[in-house]
């Protein structure tokens, strides 16, 4: 294990909160941090001990908070500073972590460092955004925003035109284009230390760490990554100095470059090289029992990044989050059910998006809230139980900060609770598993043995020290078999009928997933 990685990392199962829809405390119709402090129990039992919060600080929400205009204070729609300090206190309390959504590298037009850059007289953030020198001119390869102040330029945005790009420099500045700083010139240098400022500012209060949004993006004209890179690893020097337990999790989907940098695990994009999508979201998913799709692509690129990142296996697969439709939305429960035996024996830390753990549907036909668009109808408040508003909300049902799922039907924790094969069981059985035995957990190695193509089922060897699990996942409903040295003798965890060895081959049943000691 690296020595700078968190020792807390090497079990963590992180618990995906979007902060707006978990738990509304104060019925505004919106959640809030006494909302998310009341269920903190709840993602205790269900076996998860870290969360990775959704961004909560003050925003227009133009883009549900991505957008921030003040990254040292709390929205007000989910309470205060202090609140948050306690619901810090809260987590820790229970023996839990909590890492923020960190957005390094655009913030919102609202914000005061953009409306002084704005300004045409020069100030200490003039350079704090990327402007060319011209209104006329926009720079080749990525979208401006320009018009709306007296400074002559563009200012150059990572996505939505309301997020002017922070300047964190160009790899390679076009030395006809003098606007384009290099990552030493003094902008760019300010900017570094206001992130590591920001970044001190709640490590100091008791976060423990970030999950950092697009965190490949940040220098621009970077000739593979390597100005990012570089930058990265400053802000890694700056952790091991002063914040050495604090986690790193990186929205790169580049695993090698990522860990290079500095961080401690890599989150895989549902868009990118990773085939992610292969494994859910698509017309034929790996896990539909059709047993129709593919995963020999996905795992083609999951060992390419394995080796390159020297068999580090920090890799972490989500279940979803806020930027993906639902499973449900491609997958029925009981697909669901085998999909999770694949995220929860994965090395890296797991990541289950709130309500996914109930099988909560993708609300179809919504208008956009917060600039959610498509992803609206991932997004929609947590379905707690029987009453009004599914226990989300005591406010009137056209307050709600988004319309939920009407069917009488829809489901829901209590009711999950209640089922002995829900999905919310079978995650809490499969957590279970996984942190009895070091071999599944975060660390352990993993050996795929067979992931052939438009082929089932899929086998890996999950290994740590001595002990060594051999994972086998079927989710076609017909049977499979692959050769293997192994014998599928102990089981210690089974959905279906358990796997058999006849003439050299093991022979897994239809619908299932089992791990057993070899």
């Amino acid at each position: 294990m690296d020595s700078r990685q968190p020792k807390w990392l090497g079990n963590a199962i992180f618990y995906e909160i979007y902060p707006q829809s978990f738990m509304d405390s104060n019925d505004d119709g919106t959640g809030d941090f006494q909302g998310i402090i009341q269920k903190l129990d709840y993602i205790s039992e269900l076996g998860c001990n870290a969360i990775w919060l959704n961004p909560c600080f003050e925003s227009p929400f133009n883009d549900a908070g991505y957008d921030v205009s003040d990254y040292k204070k709390t929205a007000e729609r989910y309470g205060t500073n202090e609140d948050l300090k306690q619901l810090f206190d809260e987590v820790h309390a229970r023996g839990m972590h909590i890492i923020f959504d960190l957005v390094p590298g655009h913030t919102s037009w609202e914000h005061k460092w953009f409306k002084e850059s704005s300004e045409s007289a020069r100030n200490e953030y003039t350079d704090r955004y990327i402007w060319t020198d011209s209104i006329w001119e926009e720079p080749e390869g990525l979208n401006t925003l320009r018009g709306l102040s007296e400074r002559d330029g563009s200012c150059v945005v990572n996505f939505f035109s309301h997020q002017p790009a922070l300047n964190y420099g160009f790899y390679k500045p076009d030395p006809d284009k003098k606007w384009q700083q290099s990552t030493d010139d003094e902008g760019p240098r300010a900017t570094l230390e206001a992130l590591k400022d920001i970044m001190r500012f709640w490590l100091d209060m008791g976060c423990d760490g970030f999950r950092v949004d697009m965190a490949g993006s940040l220098v621009k004209n970077d000739e593979d990554g390597k100005g990012t890179i570089a930058l990265w690893q400053k802000i890694r020097s700056f952790l091991d100095e002063e914040f050495p337990d604090a986690a790193m999790v990186s929205e790169w989907g580049e695993p090698d470059k990522s860990l290079k940098g500095g961080f401690h695990m890599d989150f895989l994009l549902h868009f990118g090289p990773s085939h992610y999508n292969d494994l859910f979201r698509c017309e034929e998913p790996f896990f539909s029992s059709r047993g129709k799709g593919d995963i020999s692509e996905f795992v083609n690129k999951y060992k390419e990044n394995y080796e390159k990142t020297e068999r580090k296996g920090l890799i972490c697969i989500p279940s979803g989050n806020h930027d993906m439709d639902r499973l449900r939305r491609f997958l029925n429960e009981d697909e669901i059910r085998i999909a999770f035996a694949f995220l929860l024996s994965m090395a890296g830390a797991p990541f289950i998006y709130y309500g996914d753990e109930i099988g909560m549907r993708y609300v179809e036909g919504l208008a956009s809230v917060e600039g959610g668009y498509g992803r609206t109808g991932a997004r929609s408040p947590m379905q707690w139980d029987s009453t009004k508003n599914a226990g989300f909300s005591r406010a009137s049902t056209d307050k709600l900060y988004i319309s939920q799922d009407s069917d009488p039907d829809r489901p829901t924790v209590l009711k999950a609770k209640s089922e002995e094969n829900s999905i919310l069981n079978e995650v809490k059985r499969l957590i279970s598993v996984r942190q009895s035995h070091k071999a599944l957990q975060s660390m352990g190695e993993i050996e795929f043995l067979y992931a052939e193509k438009n082929a089932y089922p899929l086998a890996y060897l999950r290994s740590e020290g001595e002990e060594k699990i051999l994972v086998i996942i079927n989710p076609s409903d017909k049977e499979a078999s692959f050769k293997s040295e192994y014998d599928p003798i102990t089981s210690i965890y089974n959905i279906g009928d358990k796997a058999l060895k006849s003439g050299g081959k093991i022979i897994a049943a239809p619908c299932s997933a089992g791990f057993y000691l070899v």
